[in-house]
C-alpha cells in the first residue's frame, strides 16, 4: 500500500503524524467515500507530491472515479474560495462583502457525487487552507444534511493531519535538497 509506505518515510520525531494517519485510515467514523475523499482533497490541498501521489495510488480502488474527480475538485475550487473568502472577511472595509462574488463556483451546486460528501471535503480542504468564513459555511451545510459534529470532526481530524504529514514531508526534502 503507498500510504503505508509513505507515512513509514517519515522520520522519528513525526511518530504521532504517523500514528494518527493510521488511525483515521482505520477509523469508521465516515463511511470510506467520505474518508478517503477527504484524505485526497486534503492531500491536493497541501500540494505535496510524494503525498499527493501516494493517495492517488491509496483511493485507486477506494473510491470510483467520480469521487476522486470530485475530490480533487473540492481541493481546486476551495483553493479559489478560501483565498477570496478569508479575504474578504479579513479586510476592514466592509463594502467588499456587499458585491458580487463574480467567480464561478458551479462544481459546488454539481459534484458529480453526494453533495453532503462534497461539502464535508471542502470543510476540510478549509481546514487546510484556514478560511473560518468557509468553515462555517459548510459545517453549517453539513449540519442541514445530518452529519454529526463527531463527523464534521473526523473531517477536520484528517485535514489537520494532513497538513501536517505535508509539513514534515516538505521540511525533510528541503532539508535533502
Amino acid at each position: 500500500m503507498a500510504f503505508d509506505a509513505l507515512r513509514d518515510t517519515l522520520p522519528d520525531y513525526a511518530k504521532d503524524i504517523k500514528l494518527n494517519l493510521g488511525s483515521l485510515a482505520n477509523d469508521q467514523t465516515l463511511n470510506e467515500q467520505q474518508k478517503w475523499g477527504a484524505f485526497l482533497a486534503c492531500a491536493h490541498a497541501a500540494g505535496v507530491g510524494e503525498l499527493i501521489r501516494a493517495l492517488e495510488a491509496e483511493t485507486a480502488n477506494k473510491l470510483s472515479p467520480e469521487a476522486k474527480t470530485a475530490a480533487k475538485a473540492a481541493a481546486a475550487i476551495m483553493g479559489m474560495n478560501n483565498v477570496y473568502y478569508r479575504s474578504v472577511h479579513l479586510l476592514s472595509n466592509e463594502e467588499y462583502r456587499t458585491l458580487r462574488t463574480g467567480l464561478r463556483m458551479n462544481i459546488i451546486a454539481n459534484p458529480g457525487v453526494d453533495k453532503g460528501d462534497f461539502e464535508l471535503w471542502a470543510l476540510a480542504v478549509s481546514a487546510v487552507n484556514g478560511c473560518g468564513m468557509c468553515l462555517d459555511a459548510h459545517e453549517a451545510e453539513l449540519r442541514k444534511r445530518e452529519f454529526t459534529a463527531a463527523q464534521i470532526q473526523q473531517a477536520l481530524r484528517i485535514a489537520a493531519v494532513v497538513s501536517a504529514g505535508a509539513a514534515v514531508l516538505r521540511a525533510e526534502s528541503a532539508l535533502a535538497a
